[in-house]
């Protein structure tokens, strides 16, 4: 089972979400940025040195609000769902087909990654409480 950490970027009631490269597995599917857990590292450290190289910033990680396994049948994954509401520099596109800032009701309607759907979900429950 790969081990996987993720970044839910929060703006103005909006996540940060990237469409998948055509060349890639699952292309064009939408889904968070972040990756593989390297070895040595804890899931919060490998979503720091993703995001610095896919999005260009410089994140800290805050709560880890779910951890998901899902299996796509050609391959299993440990996702590490991480809130991240500070980091600094704008977000540059080095890895998705594109990325977009979207609600999470707007990001339900797209094709995304089906392992994501239920972290979307709470997400938006979470922001209709007022969270993050």
């Amino acid at each position: 089972m790969k081990e996987v950490s993720v970044g839910i970027l929060v703006r103005n009631a909006t996540v940060l979400a990237g469409q998948r490269r055509r060349a890639v597995r699952y292309p064009l599917k939408w889904e968070f940025p972040g990756g593989k857990v390297e070895a040595g590292e804890t899931p919060a450290q490998a979503l720091v040195r993703e995001l610095r190289e896919e999005l260009e910033i410089d994140a800290v990680p805050g709560e880890k609000f779910l951890i998901q396994d899902w299996n796509y049948g050609d391959q299993a994954y440990r996702i590490h769902y991480f809130l991240v509401s500070s980091y600094s520099g704008d977000p540059v596109n080095n890895t998705f087909e594109q990325l977009a800032w979207l609600s999470p009701a707007e990001l339900l309607r797209m094709d995304i990654l089906e392992g994501n759907r239920d972290a979307i979900v709470r997400i938006g429950e979470m922001m209709m409480k007022g969270i993050p």
